[in-house]
C-alpha cells in the first residue's frame, strides 16, 4: 500500500489490490498491477485456459502500468488529454502484442484478456476498458458504475430486450463483444472523470459482480471505506462465499 500526493489539488491516492483463484477455478488467469507513485492501476481477467489467459492478463497489466509510468517520469505534469491517448495507444498496442504472441506459440493460441485501467492526474481519473472488467465509484456513500459492459447481455439490456433487473437471472453473462487478442482493430472505452477527496473507486474482475449484487458491493465499500485492504479483502471473501465460480480480483484506490 502506497501513497502519494496527486498534481494540483493535494489529493492522496492510496491503492491497494487483491486477487485470489476463487472456489472453483484451478487456476488464476486474473492479473493486477498498480504504481501508486505514477497514479497508475490495471487490472486484466485472462481468458484462453491455462496458462494462456494468465500470459495475456499478465502482458496487459504490466505493459500498461510501465507505459504509463514511463509517460509520467517523462512528464511529471502531463494532462488528462494526454494520459486519455496514452491509455488508448497502450490498449492498442498490448492487444496487437497479445495477438502477435498468440500466433507464434501454439500453446497461446485463443488468449486474451478482458480490461480497466485508471491513470490519475491532479484530480481527474482517466478510465478505459475493454470488455466486462467493471470500475465503479463510492462517492458519499453511493455507488455508481462508471464503465459500461462490452458484453452479449448489455446489448439486449441496451437494445430494451431485457430489464436490467432481470439481467442476474439469464446466461451468457460472460460472452464478452470486446477483449484484448481478438481484433487487431480494438479500441477501448476511455473517458475522464473529476474526482473529489472521499471518493474511493474500485476496479474489479467479473468474477466479483457475478457474484454480488450492486448493492452488495456498495455494502462492503461503504463498510470499510476507511480500510481499504479490510474492503477488498471482505469483497473477495463475499464472492467466494456466494459460490466463487471465477477468478475475482479488486483494486481500491482511495482519494484522501
Amino acid at each position: 500500500m502506497s501513497k502519494t500526493a496527486g498534481p494540483g489539488p493535494a489529493l492522496q491516492y492510496e491503492m491497494v489490490s487483491l486477487t485470489h483463484t476463487g472456489r472453483v477455478r484451478e487456476h488464476n488467469e486474473d492479473a493486477v498491477a498498480f504504481d501508486a507513485v505514477a497514479q497508475v492501476a490495471v487490472l486484466a481477467d485472462g481468458m484462453g485456459g491455462y496458462a494462456a489467459g494468465e500470459v495475456a492478463s499478465g502482458m496487459a497489466t504490466g505493459q500498461i502500468c510501465a507505459r504509463i509510468a514511463r509517460l509520467k517520469a517523462d512528464y511529471p505534469k502531463v494532462t488528462a488529454l494526454d494520459l486519455s491517448t496514452e491509455l488508448r495507444q497502450a490498449v492498442r498496442r498490448v492487444n496487437l502484442e497479445i495477438l502477435r504472441a498468440a500466433r507464434s506459440n501454439a500453446q497461446y493460441a485463443g488468449m486474451g484478456a478482458t480490461l480497466v485501467a485508471v491513470a490519475f492526474t491532479g484530480n481527474v481519473a482517466v478510465i478505459a476498458h475493454a470488455g466486462d472488467s467493471r470500475a465503479y465509484l463510492l462517492r458519499q456513500n453511493r455507488l455508481r458504475l462508471l464503465t459500461h459492459d462490452h458484453s452479449a447481455l448489455q446489448e439486449q439490456i441496451d437494445m430494451g430486450l431485457i430489464r436490467p433487473e432481470d439481467a442476474e437471472k439469464i446466461g451468457g453473462k460472460n460472452l464478452v463483444t470486446r477483449a484484448l487478442g481478438v481484433d487487431p482493430a480494438l479500441e477501448p472505452d476511455v473517458a475522464m472523470h473529476p474526482m473529489m477527496a472521499g471518493d474511493l473507486l474500485l476496479l474489479c474482475s467479473d468474477g466479483l459482480n457475478d457474484m454480488l449484487s450492486d448493492a452488495r458491493i456498495e455494502s462492503v465499500v461503504r463498510q470499510y471505506a476507511e480500510h481499504p485492504a479490510a474492503a477488498a479483502s471482505q469483497l473477495v471473501d463475499d464472492a467466494n462465499a456466494a459460490g466463487g465460480r471465477d477468478n475475482v480480483s479488486v483494486i481500491l484506490v482511495t482519494m484522501r
